[in-house]
């Protein structure tokens, strides 16, 4: 089977990018998407001295995808599109994620769906972090842009011709376009059933029933959780489309 790094490495990198210090981000300092706990580590591995990790070469980096997360993933056995979706999950979620992922996801004889179970399970295990809501957006449109770019991958490898792909990616985009309107409709529909039972006559607590109380306060979260779910679940919708559409163009 070929090795495919050279053709996987650059779409992760772009996502990567350069120099990173987000107060928000666990990784703390990155280059390149390296963190510079992993940097030293590595560094130990190799027996050599250690550097701040912002001064690591785009060689360096290259050297340390290569070994830490492509050929560990196990990347180079696995078919064109499910290599790229396994290879940017372990270098964003960890390599033991990556490959659970990619294991959970087995089983069907076209790559084109264990692609998009593996990005489906990515984006799942993500919107649940805290972190979410300050890097859910560029979190979900990079997996909308690896599961475009592996599909049409495993599509190709499959035999697929470049109409065929792009009628797919035509009817990925417009699926999920049609997702992220149902998404939103039920998002307002919910958003106002909390805001109407929340803004009922108020009534005294000592001359209410508890039980009452603890049923009304219940469905009014219940109601704002699932406006928050739909409007989640209409963001992933709507970065899908556009990575669908762009395809398909």
């Amino acid at each position: 089977m070929t090795d495919r790094f050279d053709v996987c490495h650059p779409i992760t990198a772009g996502w990567e990018g350069g120099w990173s210090d987000h107060k928000d981000d666990p990784g703390g300092k990155t280059m390149y998407g390296v963190t510079e706990t992993r940097w030293h580590e590595y560094q130990d591995k190799m027996k050599m001295k250690r550097t701040p990790v912002r001064n690591i070469t785009k060689a360096q980096a290259l050297k340390f995808y290569r070994s830490e997360f492509w050929e560990v993933c196990g990347a180079p056995t696995l078919f064109a599109g499910v290599d790229l979706a396994v290879y940017d999950a372990s270098v964003n979620s960890g390599v033991s994620r990556g490959r659970k992922w990619l294991l959970a996801s087995a089983g069907s004889n076209d790559h084109s769906v264990t692609v998009k179970r593996i990005c489906r399970a990515r984006l799942s295990f993500m919107q649940s972090l805290t972190i979410w809501k300050t890097f859910g957006k560029g979190w979900g449109r990079r997996v909308a842009d690896i599961e475009v770019k592996g599909v049409a991958m495993a599509l190709a490898a499959m035999g697929a011709t470049e109409s065929r792909i792009k009628a797919n990616a035509l009817a990925e985009a417009e699926a999920a376009d049609k997702t992220s309107k149902t998404a939103g409709k039920k998002a307002v529909t919910a958003a106002g059933g909390a805001v109407s039972s929340g803004t009922v006559p108020v009534v005294e607590p000592s001359a209410a029933d508890p039980a009452a109380l603890w049923l009304f306060g219940s469905l009014f979260l219940f109601l704002a959780i699932g406006a928050v779910v739909m409007i989640i679940r209409k963001r992933a919708a709507d970065a899908r489309a556009e990575a669908y559409g762009k395809a398909a163009a």
